[in-house]
């Protein structure tokens, strides 16, 4: 690689911030974020500058290791294949090919090459126990995209840059730079939201990153969000504030949903919330009354018990208040590659609740079942349990409820496979580990999280540094892992056709079909003299065939499509490394109706399993609010979940892995900043340093995600030497959404009392 100053797009979170990485002799010299890029104009946040550790730690596994009886070796990629592929097989010939499990994590999705590649390695796989940090995450707003919209990525994301009031629930964009809404350098975009005389309001159990900024600041009780979003669409219909706006013919069963909202008058959620009934009322009043306005949702929200009854309420609270498709309210991106019409066009919107989990009975989502229940399918014996497993990019251990639990299950496989390049909490049960290159190695554009930006954009990077020879891309690793399982169970030869694919899908790799899916989208390379004779095609096309016809979604994806005739034109793979900086493709627009994905082309406000849902709400109103302890995550702007604590200037200065308690509660419990605290859960405890703040409510507690590098056997001595404890070995695998299948990672009950080593304790 020459010296230089090369730019690209920083992978490690959604935020998609473009950096300017300086090379001198084969190392990086300096990191800063890059002016020019159209949607970060020079902001990074301090994560960015650890590519640099990440790329260069002397922790990193570069090559395969097996395990045997004297630890860890060396073995070539060849024999590591070879190894992995004739286990995985024997397996499922002994068991059945649900004997085989994997999980897969969210790195993936930063990931194009393992995107692309994750399709055939699922397929060779062959097996329904599927696993990912989806339920541990986002899988409420996927749903309720899905049920109302018709698509599971259709994502309403906030127009930021034109809002005059933001209200924030159970999110931190300060601290997450956005999730589900790409938005580099946020305080900023906050600060022109105040200065055009915009208002921020957050909505949280502790004064977040994000809340120290709010104009307006609201405590809520732990899993109580469903109630308050309730109140307010009871609020709406009961003060005549429902104006859906342009979107109102589109509408289904708007009469359905003021009817299940009739029992939650402010007045009877107060108690429970800890809002106030004037202070319910004002929020509708503010989000109805704003034109320009967005309710904006995330992890609080969405991981915990009525994650899915609380986002598909701020879905409904948007469109009620015509902020649905509307400047500064929430509006569908368009971006260069378009995985939302690409998948409708394949027959892959997305599906929710075909099957469910052999031990639990939860429901898969896509293809998965939650991951909450990865130990019930390893541990619980009979057809269908889970032998031999593969994770990819994931470190669930420490990522998912009752990480213990999960280890014990670990501990007992046939065989296990890593696709990871550290030695980690999880990847430690592995009997073989497959390290792919850094991000730095690889070339990079975003699929996914393009779909969630406040502006469309597009930006690829060619690898900064060449692999070493005997290093291997995830896309290849993930794709000879295919190639070998499939050759397998044909008996091991594969038909000339099939086998001369996969040779020339593993010599090409993933960017030629970047560049085709770019050239025929909607801002690509128009046929130039040829337009005169394809626009009246694909005219007629559109006009006569029906919408659900293959042929009519691969000309809405043209660029020839009239309807994209005012978007600029001449997007390639070519086009994009001329721009090293990235291609601004403009503010988002008006999507709205052709943007459905519905089978009638309307928007579901009311779906059944929504209003079913809404009984055990009822329950939740009608019981007591109790004062025990609740326990909720939190994130922070140096962190991502469990896997950059190995980068000592990521984790240099005052411990963050404490327990937040309030100065009341604190009291009452004889617990002062810096005493060391037992934090239990029926047998489940971990110990970790009270930090005493006025920034939590009463009543709750808050534990950092993603810590707890204390277990034996990793090989990563930065994280070990700053350990922390893992929120997820408190809580409990059995605490569900039951509509979703989400995880609850907010709201449990715990207990806390001041601990003592077991030298000091006196007997009983």
């Amino acid at each position: 690689m020459n010296n230089g100053t090369h730019y690209r797009t920083c992978h490690l979170c959604e935020a998609m911030c473009g950096v300017a990485i300086d090379v001198r002799d084969g190392r990086i010299t300096r990191i800063r974020g890059d002016e020019q890029d159209p949607l970060s104009r020079g902001h990074i946040c301090p994560k960015a500058v650890a590519l640099q550790d990440l790329h260069q730690d002397p922790e990193r596994l570069r090559t395969p290791i097996r395990r045997t009886d004297k630890g860890w070796q060396p073995i070539t990629w060849d024999d590591a294949f070879d190894l992995a592929a004739q286990r995985l097989d024997a397996i499922r010939r002994q068991h059945g090919r649900n004997s085989l499990g994997v999980y897969l994590g969210n790195p993936n999705v930063h990931n194009h090459g393992a995107m692309i590649a994750m399709t055939p390695f699922l397929r060779a796989l062959g097996t329904r126990n599927r696993f990912s940090a989806t339920s541990n995450d986002q899988l409420p707003h996927m749903l309720a995209s899905l049920e109302m919209f018709g698509h599971q990525i259709l994502l309403p994301i906030p127009d930021l840059d034109h809002t005059d009031v933001l209200i924030c629930i159970g999110a931190n964009p300060v601290a997450s730079n956005g999730s589900l809404m790409t938005v580099p350098d946020i305080r900023r975009r906050l600060n022109a939201l105040r200065e055009r005389g915009g208002k921020l309001v957050v909505i949280d159990p502790r004064r977040t990153e994000t809340g120290q900024r709010a104009d307006e600041f609201h405590f809520i009780r732990p899993g109580t969000d469903a109630l308050l979003l309730m109140a307010m669409v009871h609020t709406l219909f009961a003060e005549n504030r429902v104006e859906p706006g342009p979107v109102e013919p589109l509408l289904r069963d708007l009469e359905l949903l003021r009817l299940a909202a009739l029992p939650y008058a402010p007045e009877a959620v107060a108690a429970h919330t800890g809002l106030a009934a004037d202070s319910i009322r004002g929020l509708a009043r503010q989000l109805a009354g704003t034109r320009k306005a967005a309710l904006y949702s995330r992890m609080g929200t969405s991981t915990q018990a009525f994650g899915g009854l609380a986002t598909w309420l701020v879905y409904c609270l948007n469109i009620l208040t015509g902020k649905l498709d509307a400047v500064g309210g929430v509006r569908f991106t368009q971006p260069a590659i378009d995985l939302v019409a690409l998948g409708a066009l394949a027959g892959q919107n997305g599906h929710f609740d075909t099957r469910r989990s052999r031990v639990r009975g939860l429901p898969e989502f896509s293809g998965e079942y939650p991951a909450s229940t990865m130990a019930d399918e390893m541990l619980t014996p009979g057809d269908g349990q889970i032998r031999a497993f593969v994770t990819v990019a994931g470190n669930p251990v420490l990522s998912s409820p009752n990480g213990r639990r999960l280890e014990q299950a670990l501990e007992g496989l046939e065989f296990m496979v890593s696709v990871d390049y550290y030695l980690n909490e999880t990847s430690r049960h592995a009997d073989l580990i497959l390290p792919p290159t850094t991000a730095l190695e690889r070339s990079h554009y975003d699929l996914i999280f393009s779909l969630f930006a406040i502006r469309n954009v597009a930006k690829f990077s060619d690898p900064l540094f060449p692999p070493a020879p005997d290093q291997r891309h995830d896309w290849q690793i993930l794709l000879e892992l295919a190639h070998r399982l499939e050759t397998r169970r044909a008996g091991g030869r594969l038909p000339l056709r099939s086998e001369l694919g996969w040779r020339a899908f593993k010599r090409l790799g993933p960017d030629p079909l970047l560049d085709l899916l770019l050239r025929t989208g909607p801002y690509g390379t128009a046929p130039g003299r040829l337009r005169p004779l394809v626009q009246p095609a694909v005219d007629l096309i559109l006009d006569l065939l029906p919408e659900r016809h293959p042929l009519h979604g691969l000309a809405m994806l043209s660029p020839v499509n009239r309807r994209w005739q005012a978007l600029p034109k001449g997007l390639s793979l070519t086009a994009l490394r001329d721009h090293p900086h990235g291609v601004d493709l403009g503010s988002l627009q008006a999507t709205l109706p052709e943007r459905l994905f519905t089978r009638d082309g309307r928007i579901h406000l009311a779906p059944r399993r929504y209003l079913r849902d809404v009984e055990r709400l009822y329950s939740l109103l009608a019981t007591p609010p109790t004062d025990d302890l609740r326990v909720i995550g939190r994130r922070h702007v140096r962190s991502n979940n469990s896997w950059l604590h190995n980068s000592r200037r990521l984790v240099k200065g005052k411990d963050r892995c404490t327990l937040m308690i309030h100065p009341q509660d604190a009291a009452r419990l004889g617990l002062q900043t810096g005493d060391p605290a037992q934090v239990s859960s029926g047998e489940r405890h971990i110990v970790l340093p009270v930090e005493v703040t006025g920034d939590i409510m009463p009543g709750v507690v808050s534990i950092p995600h993603g810590w707890g590098h204390n277990r034996p056997g990793t090989e990563q001595t930065v994280a070990a030497a700053h350990a922390g404890a893992s929120l997820n070995d408190l809580l409990s695998d059995e605490a569900v959404d039951p509509l979703s299948g989400t995880s609850v990672l907010n709201g449990q009950p715990v207990t806390v009392k001041v601990w003592l080593p077991a030298r000091q304790r006196q007997p009983a």
